[in-house]
Parts: structure tokens; C-alpha cells; sequence
């Protein structure tokens, strides 16, 4: 077996690592961060914060992975008021129930989107305009995106339905994404993998296959690639920590535009300290809008969903957000006509802007599996049963 470098200690380069290890590879990982994770990195306490919702989703193939492997873990389990909780905005108002017009794109007998139309279009010709617009904006949330309606209607669907479907398949390692990164750590070391961190790579080796698991913008830097492009999201994010107070939000869903604010210590109290709930907001930001836009709008549904949030703040960040939530695929294209994950010369891509299917993470890992498997010879498949 040869000898595996891996640029980039995330979930898609740490899933490669395991990977490569299991099929007998020799591998090494390098990762400019002092720490692991890359965007699934959780900040230390006291407030653990991630970049962006990080969401483990039990229809998704790593799942299974995952799982079989033990690296899943303690689940923070959503409880069962948070759906009595659970509010949308809409006209200007926080509601209990999406709008009626909404709900029939997400029946049963309403058949596939197509790829080539955008979404608004084609779903305002199911639900009316008013409905498709809602819809759209609800599925911002595993998008990052200031204009979901403009994005292929086969693209959009998938992530609404996948978002809407009940029992919710999106669940939470308990203490953050980052003790999920740090399980997959400790079981790729005993492995044999060997992880450095601090170690920046401006140079790919020679002679030995490289899985590129990096951002697709580092990743055109370090190869020199002009074509490692595509468009993804752009959000503003609103961290907060306020003191607990009886009757607050659990979501807010923005169906007038998109935006999100979930309270994460709502599903795992280990987030916060007692007494202090973490709130945290995503607004997509179009190009010509700031962070302090994106704030301003979080702010307004902050007024909605946390009455008297502003005397109980005792912890606040801001940031602003680029291509977190991965590829966003334009109407007429798909997930092939992404960068293709074999670049040549032994050398493979691994993320979550590159073709593989899956939403969100999905993305990242199915992408790894496949780097490994052209650099080792091995079927995705079989790597996918180990």
C-alpha cells in the first residue's frame, strides 16, 4: 500500500485518514490549525460555539459509518417542548404553523423538481408565489444562501424535504461537532494515522497520492488551479449567550427572508454555563450587503422570538461567514459538474464544493471516500461496508 498524504484535518480529511488507515494505507494529515476540525470545529468554553448549525442527518450515508465505528456517540436529544416552541415569522409575525401554500411542496404526490428551472419558478407554479418564496427561505438554513429561489428547483427540494421531514433526521453530538472531530481523532490515531497539526503544506509531496481536503479556495491556491471554482453561501452569524428566561424561542424560521436563530442549548445544556442559553442566528447575506446587514436583520427576529433579549445578554460574537455550508448548484447543473474530485497526477480532492452527492456533510464525506478509493484502488463501496 502507498503511503497516504492528507492536507486538512476536518471531517472530510480526517474521514479519508480513517479510511485510507482501514484499507492498510500508511497516512499522515497535516493541518494548519493548532487544532482539528476546520469549519466543524467547536470554540472552547465556556460558551461552545460552532461555525455555523452543525447537524449530524440519520438519512445521510456517514451515519451508518459513523455509527459502525462508535464515533457518533452521546446524542443531544431535542426535548419535547421545543416543538411547541418551534416559530416562523411570516408577514411580519411569529406563527405556530407555516403557511398552507407552503405545505403542498412538501406532499407526498408532488413530484420531482427539475433540474434545469430555478426553484421559485418552478414551485410557485405548485404552491403560488407567496408559498414558494416561504419555502424557499425556510430552506436557507442548510444553504447560507441570500436567494435559494434562484437555485436549481432539484436542489432546493432535495434540502426542504430533508429539512422538513418528520421525525427530524438532523441530529446533535452532544458538546458540539467538535467532540464528534475529536473521537475521529483519537480513532485514526489508533489507527496509525499520523496527525500534525501546525503544519502548513505549500507543496505537495511528490511521488505519493494527496487527498486535498481543504476549502476549495485553499485548495485553488495550493494547486495553482484557476478552475477549482463554484458559487456557495455567504451569512452573517450572531452568537449570543442570555440569560434564561421562561417562554423563549426554540427556532425562529424567517419566511419573509432568509434567516435562522435556534437556541443550541435548548438540545445540550453542556454548551453554556447553567443559566445562560446560547442563541445563535445565520442571515445570508447577498453581495452587496455587510455583516452589520446580516446583524441588523438577526436582531429584528432577536425582538420576535427573545423578548428583553438585550438587558440579558452576558456574551456576544459576531462573524461573517463564506462557502459554510458548501456547493450551491445553479439551475441546469448538479453535483457532477462540480470540480471533480481526481485532479490527475495522484492527486484528489476531498470537501464539501466538490462532486460528490449528499447535503451539507454528506458532501464532505462521500467526497473523502471517493478520493481514497481512486488513490488506493479500492471500490467507495467497499470502503463504505469496512
Amino acid at each position: 500500500m502507498p503511503h497516504l498524504t492528507v492536507v486538512g484535518g476536518g471531517f472530510a480529511g480526517l474521514t479519508a485518514a480513517i479510511a485510507a488507515a482501514e484499507a492498510g494505507a500508511a497516512v499522515t494529515v497535516h493541518e494548519a490549525h493548532h487544532t482539528l476540525g476546520g469549519r466543524a470545529r467547536t470554540a472552547q468554553g465556556p460558551y461552545r460555539t460552532n461555525e455555523g448549525p452543525h447537524a449530524l442527518y440519520s438519512g445521510g450515508p456517514h451515519w451508518t459509518w459513523l455509527r459502525r465505528r462508535g464515533l457518533i456517540g452521546p446524542l443531544a436529544p431535542l426535548p419535547p417542548w421545543a416543538a411547541a416552541r418551534f416559530r416562523l415569522r411570516h408577514r411580519g409575525v411569529l406563527r405556530r404553523t407555516p403557511p398552507l401554500a407552503m405545505l403542498r411542496l412538501l406532499r407526498r404526490g408532488t413530484g420531482p423538481a427539475p433540474v434545469d428551472a430555478d426553484f421559485l419558478t418552478w414551485a410557485a407554479g405548485v404552491a403560488g408565489e407567496e408559498g414558494a418564496r416561504a419555502a424557499a427561505h425556510y430552506a436557507a438554513v442548510a444553504l447560507f444562501h441570500h436567494d435559494p429561489g434562484s437555485l436549481s428547483a432539484a436542489f432546493v427540494q432535495e434540502r426542504l424535504r430533508r429539512a422538513t421531514r418528520l421525525p427530524p433526521e438532523a441530529h446533535y453530538p452532544r458538546g458540539g461537532w467538535g467532540a464528534l472531530v475529536d473521537r475521529m481523532a483519537t480513532h485514526a490515531r489508533n489507527l496509525g494515522v499520523r496527525i500534525e497539526t501546525r503544519s502548513r503544506v505549500d507543496a505537495l509531496p511528490a511521488g505519493a497520492p494527496v487527498v486535498v481536503a481543504t476549502s476549495l479556495d485553499a485548495a485553488r491556491r495550493l494547486l495553482q488551479d484557476a478552475s477549482l471554482t463554484w458559487p456557495s453561501g455567504r451569512a452573517a452569524l450572531v452568537d449570543l449567550a442570555v440569560r434564561t428566561r421562561r417562554g423563549d424561542a426554540f427556532v425562529v424560521s424567517d419566511l419573509d427572508a432568509p434567516g435562522w436563530l435556534e437556541r443550541s442549548t435548548a438540545q445540550d445544556r453542556t454548551l453554556a454555563p447553567a443559566g445562560e442559553q446560547l442563541v445563535q442566528g445565520q442571515i445570508p447575506l447577498a453581495p452587496h450587503e455587510s455583516g452589520a446587514d446580516g446583524t441588523a436583520r438577526a436582531e429584528q427576529l432577536l425582538d420576535l422570538g427573545f423578548p428583553g433579549w438585550h438587558e440579558r445578554v452576558t456574551w456576544r460574537r459576531e462573524a461573517v461567514a463564506n462557502g459554510r455550508t458548501g456547493a450551491v448548484d445553479p439551475p441546469g447543473a448538479t453535483w457532477r459538474d462540480r470540480p471533480a474530485v481526481d485532479r490527475g497526477d495522484g492527486v484528489y480532492l476531498a470537501g464539501d464544493q466538490v462532486a460528490a452527492p449528499g447535503v451539507l456533510s454528506e458532501v464532505s464525506f462521500n467526497s473523502a471516500l471517493t478520493a481514497v478509493s481512486l488513490a488506493l484502488g479500492r471500490t467507495a463501496l467497499d470502503l463504505k461496508r469496512t
